[in-house]
């Protein structure tokens, strides 16, 4: 496993992006699977999430993972929440150490913070949530704890591109309409999607100004899982929490709470 670790400038912020590489998991989810749902031994899927709690230094009760399906759900999350969350694809907390995580294997990962007002939210933004407005929704309920998208930095992460997304056309046409600015052609010459392009504009058109995204593609990059090259396989991980004492914080909500 290898995980990236940019800090926002308050440095009460950390965020990682993992690849597949070395991990207890076996072909064909070699390595680092983080996925208990994909058919992986239970056991090796566990030992590879102690891994992460252990390099990204927090208790491995206080790892955060969803139950993802491709909704616009956004769920409020604190210590008490069950894991993993259910029928969402946002978490968001206030809580200092609580590690929220969005698997992926094609999907785009999207980490949102205000490290002013103490507020962390990761996304599963597939294509469906991403049609969806699930950014826009996140924002918004980071805004309701206090946050400012002024003040926010997101970090979109490795993704299926737009090099080798491809989609019928009419399915190309309908996510444009609702996502502007993710049509794109593929490199075989067909219609095809760029779901970040799409979701950076979204966020400015939100009020959030500094994104940083990832350019590595995992359909062409065999270093990350991808569904859409391999079928079978398992899922990276892209992790974001707060540490340290925060300077100004918002109304909180000490339960989660679907929206």
């Amino acid at each position: 496993m290898t995980a990236t670790t940019p800090q926002d400038p308050s440095q009460r912020v950390r965020i990682f992006f993992t690849n597949r590489v070395t991990g207890a998991s076996k072909p064909p989810y070699d390595g680092f699977n983080l996925g208990d749902h994909v058919g992986d031994d239970p056991i090796a899927v566990e030992e590879n999430r102690a891994r992460l709690a252990r390099t990204i230094g927090v208790p491995r009760s206080r790892l955060v993972f969803m139950e993802q399906v491709h909704s616009t759900t956004v769920t409020v999350v604190d210590g008490t929440t069950p894991v993993p969350v259910p029928a969402t694809d946002a978490i968001v907390t206030t809580d200092e150490g609580l590690a929220l995580i969005v698997l992926t294997a094609d999907c785009v990962p999207v980490l949102l913070c205000d490290a002013t007002a103490g507020v962390v939210a990761a996304v599963h933004a597939g294509r469906r949530g991403a049609q969806g407005g699930i950014v826009p929704a996140t924002v918004r309920t980071m805004c309701e704890l206090g946050a400012n998208p002024a003040a926010m930095h997101a970090w979109i992460g490795p993704a299926a591109s737009g090099r080798h997304y491809e989609l019928p056309a009419n399915m190309v046409e309908e996510v444009e309409q609702q996502l502007p600015g993710s049509a794109t052609t593929t490199v075989a010459g067909t219609p095809g999607v760029d779901l970040r392009a799409g979701l950076v504009r979204q966020l400015y058109a939100v009020g959030v100004r500094s994104v940083t995204t990832d350019p590595r593609c995992t359909i062409e990059d065999r270093e990350f899982f991808s569904y859409r090259r391999d079928g079978t396989t398992g899922r990276q991980a892209s992790v974001i929490y707060l540490f340290g004492q925060p300077r100004h914080t918002g109304r909180r909500r000490s339960t989660g709470g679907r929206r």
